[in-house]
């Protein structure tokens, strides 16, 4: 498989694979993440999500017309592991107060992927709160227009997106890509910073 990554930047799939990463949605973003990130060479990577394939996903999500009644979970896992050897551990549940801690611990990287935005408060609220992982959210990423942006917001919580539009505006496969393309070039930076640095601590 070294043959599939030899055109990789220099030390950026050695670097991902020192992460521990969680993916928390399987739709539009999670599921492109989760290709990207094994396009990436990562080993291993664990995907989290209650929902099922249904048609009107296939517009922007990494799905197939053979995946639609499937559960979210089994049909990416079955994709990603057509693109590589890379360990895939899916989770089929939904993420709520009272099981994010069990389902969420030992993760270096929690990448938040989920349409509603209740849902995505509650996942950012704890995971600041009670985690050290470092989460990188979406926000915004519907409609044809709206500058699409990477966002520090501190050294553990990033946000990627336009952060302003909803799903009233529609949602299609190019902005949920670049949305999905920059959450995965970020979890990349890191991990090679993360590298660079504990170089330099030595």
């Amino acid at each position: 498989m070294s043959k599939m990554f030899s055109r990789n930047v220099a030390g950026a799939t050695e670097a991902l694979n020192k992460l521990n990463i969680a993916i928390c949605g399987a739709g539009g973003i999670g599921s492109n993440l989760a290709v990207m990130l094994v396009r990436s060479g990562i080993k291993k990577l664990t995907i989290i999500d209650f929902d099922t394939v249904e048609l009107s996903n296939l517009n922007r999500q990494h799905y197939f017309l053979k995946d639609i009644g499937k559960p979210k979970v089994v049909a990416l896992k079955e994709v990603l592991e057509s693109i590589s050897q890379a360990q895939i551990e899916s989770i089929e549940a939904k993420i709520t107060g009272e099981n994010a801690k069990e389902i969420l611990k030992n993760f270096d990287v929690i990448c938040e992927a989920f349409d509603n935005a209740e849902q995505k408060a509650m996942l950012a609220n704890f995971v600041l709160a009670n985690l050290d992982s470092v989460l990188i959210a979406s926000s915004g990423m519907s409609g044809l227009s709206g500058e699409m942006k990477v966002r520090k917001v501190s050294e553990k919580f990033y946000v990627c997106g336009d952060e302003t539009s909803d799903m009233k505006d529609g949602v299609m496969s190019p902005r949920v890509n670049i949305c999905a393309g920059m959450m995965a070039n970020l979890v990349l930076n890191l991990a090679l910073q993360r590298v660079k640095r504990s170089v330099r601590e030595r």
